[in-house]
């Protein structure tokens, strides 16, 4: 990967990946720090929230115009209890990418953008090891157009800046 002249600071960050994200969805950071592994269970993939709240991790890519490479935020997407656990069921199932997409609302606010909680998503489900694919809903929200449209390479920049700097 190529060294990534950063827009928010300046400085060149080399062999800098183009997946950002957060380990878990915004509500798990609003629980007490103390009572979380009480109240909530996170992994990798899945994260439940007082047994009822449950969120899957996937990507959202926004392709690079001009290339072949993704700029990828890693996002955390709510479903409902019976999606999460149909999901959760097929999570070692060869095949598992036939399933129908399930709907879900996109539990992670992004930098650069303006508000993006609750945005409507499918969520489709990848090849085992492989993380799902976020698909917002078209609704003219910034991030929704530049997964639709694309970014440049000078917006992808300004992206990894966001996201390492906040």
């Amino acid at each position: 990967m190529e060294a990534v002249l950063c827009a928010t600071c300046g400085k060149s960050h080399e062999g800098l990946a183009l997946e950002f994200g957060p380990e878990a969805p915004d509500p798990w950071f609003n629980i007490p720090e103390l009572d979380r592994f009480k109240r909530a269970s996170l992994s990798r993939e899945r994260c439940v929230l007082d047994s009822k709240h449950c969120f899957v991790r996937g990507c959202i890519d926004l392709p690079i115009l001009g290339s072949e490479d993704f700029f990828t935020w890693l996002v955390w997407v709510s479903l409902s209890n019976a999606n999460f656990e149909r999901t959760s069921g097929l999570m070692e199932t060869r095949g598992r990418e036939s399933e129908p997409p399930y709907f879900g609302w996109l539990s992670t606010r992004l930098p650069g953008y303006p508000d993006t909680w609750l945005l409507k998503t499918n969520v489709y489900t990848n090849p085992v090891g492989v993380l799902p694919s976020v698909v917002l809903e078209p609704n003219g929200h910034p991030l929704a157009v530049e997964q639709q449209d694309g970014i440049t390479r000078e917006r992808a920049r300004e992206l990894v800046g966001r996201a390492l700097h906040g």
